[in-house]
């Protein structure tokens, strides 16, 4: 049976563009719509059709819903770095919350049926308890968290209002690359740790900021739950078949191990992977970090027939260590003899 046509917006970027290998591995059509302002067009599989332009232009997400068919959208789409949110907020409510606005209203004027949302665990704010639950407060602290949360609840109520199911999906940590070294985190200026460490370990910085020593955990630095973007694209594919097999049913998930690795067990990882010793620097606590961020991934394993498959540390840094590797070897090609 032919497999319906997906729009994914953002799909030269970093986790949408493994969503695009996961759906196209799987048989399905792809569309990418993107701007290409942090993506990259080279990012972007060949076998996906491509369209550059923003998902607030409402004429151009029209036409090509129509034009294509398009049967369901996986919107990663927007600004993602929560100091800059707080800097520019006005920034964060226009690319995620008043874009997602218009092409949610897209999708219902098209008869789209599906929509998956790349949501953050930035939405639960600053926890007590661990491992987070779907159910806790959703207490954002920055205006990135906020303009998601928005979104979250404009699906819930579209949903309500419009035969539109959709699936949000709270993303923890995400590292590592395509174990195929086809695509991986490419843009400058990176602030997450496992691509600041072997950023490090090929050069391209001279040492790692460690945030904070006097946290309440096994070592004293901060934890977090690091999910393999490959597993995590693969949990974006068995969202859109739930939708598809459970049209009047709507999920919200955490996506995560449930296991969680502090700054240093990182750092000795790279280490130990790239059999070398990268410089560590001590730094103060960074304000709003909080000592642990771990998933309760409970609601998606019973949910989904989703299982990890990439959930080891040195199986993530090895996979983000190669396409690290390819980037400074496309820079080498690249740069004038």
């Amino acid at each position: 049976m032919t497999k319906p046509t997906v729009l994914v917006t953002g799909g030269a970027g970093y986790i949408g563009s493994h969503a695009v290998l996961a759906l196209l591995d799987s048989g399905y059509p792809v569309v990418v719509i993107d701007n290409l302002t942090t993506g990259f067009r080279w990012a972007v599989d060949p076998r996906a059709a491509f369209v550059e332009g923003s998902v607030d232009d409402d004429d151009l997400v029209r036409d090509t819903l129509r034009r294509h068919d398009i049967r369901a959208i996986m919107h990663f789409a927007g600004s993602i770095i929560v100091p800059e949110s707080v800097e520019n907020p006005l920034k964060y409510y226009k690319n995620n919350t008043v874009a997602s606005r218009a092409l949610i209203e897209s999708a219902v004027l098209c008869g789209v049926p599906h929509f998956i949302f790349s949501s953050t665990a930035t939405l639960y704010g600053i926890v007590e308890r661990w491992p987070i639950r779907e159910d806790f407060p959703l207490q954002p602290i920055n205006p990135y968290g906020k303009s998601k949360l928005m979104t979250e609840q404009m699906l819930a109520d579209v949903a309500a209002a419009h035969p539109l199911s959709y699936g949000v999906l709270r993303y923890f940590n995400v590292a590592g690359a395509d174990p195929q070294v086809r695509s991986g985190q490419s843009t400058e200026g990176a602030t997450h740790l496992i691509k600041v460490a072997v950023e490090a370990a090929t050069g391209k910085r001279g040492h790692v900021a460690i945030f904070g020593t006097d946290y309440d955990t096994r070592d004293g630095t901060g934890m977090r739950d690091y999910i393999h973007v490959s597993d995590l694209a693969a949990a974006h594919v068995d969202t859109l078949e739930a939708l598809m097999a459970n049209p009047s049913t709507n999920y919200t998930m955490n996506v995560g191990y449930g296991t969680g690795s502090t700054v240093l067990e990182v750092l000795d990882a790279v280490d130990r992977v790239t059999n070398m010793t990268i410089e560590r620097r001590i730094e103060p606590r960074r304000a709003g970090d909080p000592p642990i961020l771990v998933a309760d991934n409970s609601a998606i394993l019973a949910t989904l027939p989703w299982r990890p498959k990439r959930d080891n540390l040195d199986t993530i840094i090895a996979d983000a260590l190669a396409w690290e590797r390819k980037l400074a070897e496309r820079e080498d090609q690249a740069a004038p003899v």
